[in-house]
């Protein structure tokens, strides 16, 4: 999938669009983007979405993301997209006015757009449906989305992860949720327990839910394993800084440097203080028994 920063960078064709941030790339995102498809295989001309680096919601209210750039973009492309355009939003980018907006779109030739049914746009959020009018001469308004009579917003899978409740949030994901970051050096007190983990940096902002998981990992190379992890400030040894530990079951290397690709399935229980290391280190032991169940055949 080609990638740009700009309209203006991509060939001068025709193509249908599909705007929106699509952090999550939820069960909604999901059922605009077969919209989109759907447009671009009739007029036999190229999809594109254009997104924004950051989402406008992180920018502009200071939430948690649930998509790094990176993970966005593969989603995309896995979803059947052919093209993003995906513009730096800063707040110069916010207050501009919605013609500015619109002449942007008109670089990208659109014979249709879809958005969702709350997309606005501009200064003020002053753009609407009935604005893109004036540049495509199709333009589809996807409704928002529900399952269980519950409504399919990143807001709401913000919320199901802050109260670690990863269930929830595959439930409007349709995919168990996932973390990319890169193998860091950790204090090594996993080592000394018995249960080694690869302590996980992810970039700062990116929404991770509190508590003991069951968990699969991924590596570069295509890796797969199972394992547990710990996402918290670890209590027990009076931790004050936010960690993401991952212990892989019956694996022993050196990750360190590597990027790993970790799925949470199922939350174990919530983070606690212990009396001591014995005590941590027998819970470790449930924990590991636990997860190994709760796990079976997941992938």
């Amino acid at each position: 999938m080609n990638t740009y920063v700009s309209p203006g960078q991509r060939p001068d064709t025709e193509t249908v669009v599909a705007i929106g941030s699509f952090d999550g790339m939820h069960l909604g995102h999901q059922a605009l983007i077969a919209q989109l498809t759907d447009r671009s295989r009739h007029y036999r001309v190229p999809s594109v979405v254009y997104t924004f680096d950051p989402p406008t919601r992180v920018l502009m209210q200071g939430v948690e993301f649930l998509s790094t750039l990176p993970e966005k973009l593969e989603l995309l492309s896995r979803y059947g997209v052919d093209e993003t355009v995906a513009v730096p939003f800063t707040p110069e980018f916010a207050a501009r006015p919605k013609e500015e907006f619109l002449n942007d779109l008109r670089l990208l030739r659109p014979r249709a757009i879809v958005v969702g049914e709350d997309f606005h746009f501009g200064r003020g959020r002053a753009g609407s449906a009935a604005d893109l009018r004036t540049v495509a001469p199709e333009v589809r308004v996807v409704p928002i989305h529900g399952v269980g009579g519950e409504d399919i917003k990143s807001t709401r899978i913000r919320e199901y992860l802050r109260a670690g409740d990863v269930s929830g949030a595959r439930r409007l994901l349709g995919r168990s949720y996932e973390a990319l970051g890169v193998v860091v050096q950790g204090d090594q007190l996993g080592r000394t327990l018995g249960y080694p983990t690869a302590n996980i940096r992810v970039p700062e902002g990116k929404a991770l839910p509190p508590g003991v998981f069951a968990v699969t990992a991924t590596g570069p190379q295509g890796e797969s394993w199972r394992g547990m992890a710990n996402v918290g400030l670890r209590p027990t040894v009076n931790g004050h800084e936010r960690r993401f530990e991952v212990n892989l079951f019956d694996f022993s290397g050196d990750l360190y440097g590597q990027e790993l690709r970790v799925k949470f399935h199922t939350r174990l229980r919530g983070e606690q203080k212990f009396g001591g290391l014995d005590a941590l280190k027998a819970q470790l032991a449930q924990d590991e028994q636990a997860a190994r169940s709760a796990l079976g055949g997941a992938k």
